[in-house]
């Protein structure tokens, strides 16, 4: 790989801060080209970490600080010099090496645990911005990283120059979520989702707004959820798989303050029975209970139905660093 002269001189002066992460485009088929580098799509918590003079703050996606909740995490990340902002991944790693979110779900502090940091971009470096540089100049700043940080919770997200075909072999053969594509000439568009980055799942699984439930033993049977179409809410499933009575009583307990007499459901009631189970009908609907949306959940699911309805669904955990207004459909294909 060639090594990129960068002159700092030029890069505008700034003072490490938050900066709000740029997003990946949907896509059901990987761009080929060798404008296109290939990332392992991590199943985890985005984060930004700052490190603004002594100071380290580790951000969401939303701007909650995460410090208190991922000690280990921020203590390895006091390596960095002052002036740096990176952006990176949350993932806890199962037996095999594999990021696993639900793992990541059951977290709890302390040292044996295997939850890492994954950096994947930086965006300021001695406090100038380094936004504006092609992603290849930026990841040739990150390579430098493992020399202020030998901890080995933080870790460096590889990308690959190879065919789409051979990426989406090596993901599937490991049993991986998916991949995120890059463009090596991207600058880094804060907030942004131009396509210039994408992501493409090979296990099925993404987020959900959860829109009502069931009521049942430990507080819920069932949660109802969907995704936004525009302004819209449309419902996709009943989720009953997945849950642990622990689980079953955390959800519920978070949904209680939202709870609210309209269903936010455009797509309600529906009518007759559905291919893949009883449909939410009328009568159906008057035992169940609606929220504001203002949870997410992933989900892991078999298929999409004709219906756009999920089949076999099951609940992987809530995440509270996704906006539940973006949260729109992800189809997938397996026919690449």
């Amino acid at each position: 790989m060639r090594r990129w002269a960068i002159d700092f001189d030029s890069l505008t002066v700034c003072k490490a801060a938050f900066v709000k992460p740029m997003e990946c485009l949907s896509v059901s088929k990987l761009p080929e080209g060798k404008q296109w580098v290939y990332e392992v799509k991590l199943d985890g918590y985005r984060a930004v970490a700052v490190k603004a003079d002594l100071d380290l703050t580790l951000y969401s996606r939303q701007q909650k600080v995460l410090n208190k909740q991922f000690p280990h995490i921020v203590a390895a990340l006091r390596e960095l010099p002052p002036g740096t902002v990176v952006d990176g991944e949350i993932v806890a790693l199962d037996d095999a090496g594999r990021p696993t979110f639900n793992l990541l779900q059951n977290f709890r502090s302390d040292p044996s645990s295997k939850v890492c940091y994954y950096v994947f971009d930086l965006l300021c470096w001695g406090n100038r911005d380094t936004t504006g540089l092609r992603l290849i100049e930026r990841r040739a700043l990150v390579n430098a990283i493992p020399g202020d940080i030998r901890n080995p919770r933080i870790r460096i997200s590889e990308y690959l120059q190879v065919s789409a075909a051979d990426m989406l072999a090596a993901i599937r053969g490991q049993r991986l979520e998916g991949v995120i594509g890059k463009r090596i000439d991207s600058v880094y568009e804060p907030g942004k989702r131009t396509g210039a980055w994408i992501k493409h799942g090979v296990n099925l699984g993404q987020e959900f707004v959860i829109g009502g439930y069931m009521p049942g033993p430990h507080g819920l049977d069932s949660i109802i959820v969907g995704y936004y179409r525009g302004k819209d809410l449309i419902y996709v499933a009943r989720i009953r798989d997945g849950f642990v009575p622990a689980s079953r009583r955390s959800v519920f307990e978070k949904l209680q303050p939202l709870v609210t007499a309209k269903c936010p459901f455009v797509n309600l009631p529906e009518i007759g029975r559905s291919r893949w189970g009883e449909a939410l009908n009328a009568e159906k609907m008057k035992k169940c209970v609606w929220v504001r949306p203002g949870l997410v959940a992933q989900v892991e699911f078999l298929e999409w139905t004709e219906q756009d309805h999920l089949r076999h669904a099951r609940f992987a955990g809530l995440r509270d660093d996704k906006d539940p207004r973006k949260v729109v459909q992800e189809h997938s294909s397996e026919t690449d």
